[in-house]
């Protein structure tokens, strides 16, 4: 079963009022109108919205549901520990210093109107260590 249709089950009052998008009356309080706005991301979260203002952890005891119900699958970390034996400090230094290259190169392109062979060759070896950096991050 989705995450949206386990949410969506055990609320009454449900209307569509979109694609992935619903309203529907909130279990936490009495409603006499609808407060309670349902949508569905693309990646199958679920985000619940109370306009009375519930809390979302109120919502969801009501439902007889947790935090983690609202996920399709769990969530993935914020930021996967990198195994880089570079610090993150001197990788952000060097894409910061391979983004001002580039807007370098850019500024005088346009200027010049013509591209130069240099100038496209530079950017390309800015554009490989910026994408190096990034795989070394993520430790790849």
């Amino acid at each position: 079963m989705s995450a949206a249709a386990r949410v969506l089950d055990r609320l009454e009052r449900v209307k569509p009022t979109g694609p992935g998008r619903w309203i529907a009356a909130c279990p936490a309080h009495e409603d006499r109108a609808p407060s309670l706005s349902i949508r569905e991301t693309d990646d199958g979260r679920v985000l619940l919205h109370d306009f009375a203002g519930c809390d979302i952890e109120n919502v969801l005891a009501a439902m007889g549901l947790e935090l983690r119900d609202l996920f399709e699958r769990p969530p993935e970390p914020y930021s996967a520990a990198s195994r880089s034996r570079i610090p993150a400090r001197d990788l952000l230094e060097l894409i910061s210093h391979e983004v001002d290259v580039t807007v370098i190169i850019i500024a005088e392109m346009i200027d010049a109107q013509t591209p130069t062979e240099e100038g496209w060759r530079r950017l390309a070896l800015a554009a490989a260590r910026i994408g190096r950096a990034r795989d070394h991050a993520h430790g790849k």
